[in-house]
């Protein structure tokens, strides 16, 4: 038969695990959103690069007496 003090032990040990397993979800929880924050950063600089390098490739397109950049130049003539 229990008594009335091994419960308690029980639950004041049980209490204790729960609250050491939500200690360390908190640890997790705070570690996964710091990584996510810096590759939110990573991501808007890698975006921010991919469209100076855009508008540096339209323009020199652009440059080279407004042809296409996409449009095949025809092979040269043999002689």
């Amino acid at each position: 038969m229990s008594t009335a003090s091994d419960e308690a032990q029980r639950q004041d040990q049980r209490i204790s695990e729960l609250e050491s397993r939500l200690e360390f979800q908190d640890e997790t929880i705070q570690k996964l959103n710091d990584e996510m924050v810096q590759l939110q950063h990573k991501l808007f600089a890698q975006e921010k690069q991919l469209k100076r390098l855009s508008e540096r490739l339209r323009a020199r397109g652009e440059d080279e007496d407004g042809a296409d950049p996409n449009q095949i130049e025809p092979p040269p003539p043999h002689y």
